[in-house]
């Protein structure tokens, strides 16, 4: 029988009762799948019950052949090693007492003594240079990332399931785990909102509140599929609306007519010339045609307002959602912020960013590159006050506001309103509630806890209180700012970046992302120290 994951009529929800799925069913082979989808749809719960670490509410999941997951977030032992990540911690007990000589004859006769090198083999596939009795503490979230890969690739599974696998990755990380999914021909399920992982994908799975639906090809053909899917939808939209448009109209003329020939009735009546029964009889029937005329309209108003309703639902889940910024203000030519010859890092005996220089002067948009351990976080901090250089000048002429993955300028306890509140001191209820609104929180969305929303919505939230304002910040600091956001928040961002007129600073691994950000050049940060100079700023 070949490899197969098949899931049917699966439910799950929450510990708190708030329903994740129902009734999903889904039926997967060989090949490379992307599953996306809004964040809270459960698409990392979906994956840890095909891996079987948890079991449906109803319905079932059936498996044949092998699976090997690797998560997003890797937490590890002060004691493991990636022995343990590989799952082969005993055998290599067991090879090394073995070359100590201490081994049993059944453990000599079970020692694998190529495991070392295959361990390392592995390891190799994915960039990384450790061993199998590597502490796993000593190894970087992206090294970690890199190591639980390989330890998926090492056991040679049926489907590799691949949540958020290139997060803590930089460009090169990124680039391997890319790479390792294109070779890869077996079965894969893959939860990303990283465009170039996805574009590897024989078919992408969009999992929404009513079930999943399958698209083939890759991240590039599901978002030409979209498309036809909202234009159709937009066609509906606007015959559904043309047809309530004409139900009103007809209910409206019958209504007139029928008043006339009410008036007409009682001016006859009112003449006397006709007997008493007759005029009963035609009141009657007057009565008995305006309540069926009323009761045929009323039905059709129904009938035309559900599918009006039903239409314009179809084509909000659809469509974009739409993020409106503020003007800065900010001039062409004006200085926004100087570096001049800062070194700085978190301990003199080893400075993370030395004898640096460079100018951001009006509107400009710069990406901050370079590997992990580079030094873009600690740049961040400078320019933002949070970390002091040791020597040299950090100078801010602008306004300027730093927005991380982690949206840390929103008070967690706090509502999305009383948030912009606190951020925007002379700010009229009105006026908050209106800048709220640009930034798709309207009415009771706007009085959401901060610390309930997801990665896109805290994002969403954040720009909304720092940008919404009277005097929007005219420096915008971004570090990673789409890590934990699903596809759509990422688009909708970028959207609402592009029509920035403020001055950009961007780290962030995301290629994508930037591309779509029209950088006006590129800071390069190395990872060898001392070797940035003024001169490899790149445009």
């Amino acid at each position: 029988m070949s490899p197969a994951i098949t899931v049917a009529n699966v439910t799950w929800q929450t510990p708190e009762g708030r329903r994740i799925f129902s009734g999903l069913d889904l039926s997967l082979g060989y090949g490379r799948t992307g599953l996306v989808g809004r964040n809270g749809t459960g698409k990392t719960t979906l994956l840890r019950m095909v891996a079987g670490e948890l079991m449906p509410a109803k319905g079932s999941i059936s498996r044949t052949g092998t699976v090997a997951i690797v998560r997003q977030t890797l937490q590890v032992g002060a004691r493991e090693t990636v022995a343990d990540l590989f799952g082969i911690a005993t055998a290599m007990a067991v090879l090394r007492r073995a070359e100590e000589g201490k081994a049993t004859l059944e453990e000599y006769a079970e020692a694998d003594w190529m495991l070392e090198e295959r361990v390392r083999t592995a390891l190799e596939s994915v960039g990384l240079a450790a061993e199998a009795d590597t502490p796993l503490i000593r190894l970087s979230g992206g090294q970690r990332t890199r190591a639980a890969l390989a330890g998926a690739l090492f056991r040679d599974p049926d489907f590799l399931l691949l949540d958020e696998p290139t997060n803590n990755l930089d460009q090169d990380g990124r680039e391997v785990v890319r790479a390792l999914v294109a070779s890869w021909r077996k079965g894969a399920i893959v939860v990303s909102h990283d465009r170039k992982l996805l574009e590897e994908m024989d078919a992408i799975v969009e999992l929404t509140g009513i079930g999943a639906t399958r698209y083939g090809g890759n991240y590039s053909a599901y978002r030409e599929r979209k498309a036809l899917e909202l234009a159709a939808a937009e066609r509906e939209l606007a015959e559904a609306d043309r047809r309530m448009a004409e139900v009103r109209q007809s209910a409206q003329a019958n209504a007139e007519r029928q008043q006339r020939r009410d008036a007409g009735g009682r001016r006859k009546a009112s003449k006397g010339d006709m007997p008493k029964v007759l005029l009963g009889a035609r009141k009657n029937r007057a009565q008995g045609t305006s309540g069926s005329h009323a009761r045929l309209a009323e039905r059709q108003r129904a009938n035309a307002a559900e599918s009006l309703a039903a239409a314009r639902e179809r084509v909000e889940m659809l469509q974009p959602i739409a993020l409106s910024l503020p003007p800065t203000g900010l001039p062409v030519g004006k200085t926004v912020l100087i570096l001049d010859h800062v070194t700085a890092g978190h301990g003199p005996e080893a400075p993370v960013i030395e004898d640096l220089s460079f100018t951001v002067t009006g509107p400009e948009r710069i990406a901050v590159a370079g590997p992990n351990g580079s030094g873009k976080t600690t740049l961040l901090q400078l320019l933002t006050g949070d970390l002091r250089p040791w020597s040299g000048d950090v100078r801010l002429f602008v306004k300027a506001v730093m927005l991380d993955q982690k949206a840390a300028v929103l008070d967690p306890v706090l509502t999305i309103r009383d948030n912009f509140l606190r951020m925007n001191a002379g700010s009229t209820e009105n006026a908050c509630r209106a800048a709220l609104a640009r930034f798709a929180f309207r009415a009771d969305a706007a009085l959401q806890t901060a610390g309930t929303l997801s990665g896109g919505q805290m994002l969403r939230a954040a720009l909304a209180c720092v940008l919404g304002g009277e005097e929007s910040p005219q420096l915008l600091i971004l570090d990673e700012p789409t890590n934990h956001l699903d596809l759509e928040s990422v688009q909708a961002i970028e959207a609402g970046l592009q029509s920035y007129d403020g001055a950009l600073l961007v780290a962030s691994h995301d290629a994508a992302f930037l591309e779509a950000l029209r950088l006006d050049r590129r800071l390069t940060l190395p990872t060898a120290k001392p070797a940035f100079q003024a001169g490899d700023i790149r445009s």
